[in-house]
């Protein structure tokens, strides 16, 4: 029975003492904390962070100000040329071919038919050169149809 009293009175005063070794060591984290932070307080703190933090957003601000915006590249870079095409015969198909003006690339093509003309298929469309392009049409209606081009043309 002594020997479980003794046992007993080791084990608490062991809790004991470990319990006190966390809030030294919580003491000494502060400590070391507060020596990173310059000793200023969480009000000093917050008001660098937002000085720094307005000098950032003012710095991104005056470089965004002087990039040119998509809009206003873009437009002196493409230009659009249109071209009537033949009539496309009633039940036939034809091929179309538009082209850039001298010293431009193209990019891309389409067509345009009067509304209402659902019957156009269109069998081929692709660049045959770096300024042609060439379109093949298909006309399943019985009547001929206008066709305008459009190309897309880089300068």
């Amino acid at each position: 029975m002594a020997v479980a009293l003794v046992a007993l009175f080791v084990a608490l005063s062991g809790t004991a003492v470990a319990a006190g070794v966390p809030a030294l060591a919580k003491r000494a984290l502060v400590a070391e904390n507060a020596k990173k932070l310059g000793g200023k307080t969480s009000a000093q703190l917050l008001a660098q962070a937002n000085t720094s933090a307005k000098a950032l957003a003012l710095a991104a601000g005056a470089a965004a100000a002087q990039l040119p915006g998509p809009a206003s590249t873009a437009v002196g870079l493409v230009s659009v040329k249109t071209a009537a095409g033949p009539a496309l015969p009633a039940g036939g198909a034809a091929a179309y071919s538009i082209s850039c003006d001298a010293g431009q690339k193209i990019i891309s093509a389409g067509y345009s038919s009067p509304p209402g003309n659902l019957a156009f298929q269109v069998v081929q469309s692709n660049p045959t050169s770096d300024v042609a392009w060439t379109i093949g049409l298909a006309n399943a209606s019985d009547s001929p149809a206008a066709v305008s081009l459009y190309a897309v043309c880089l300068k």
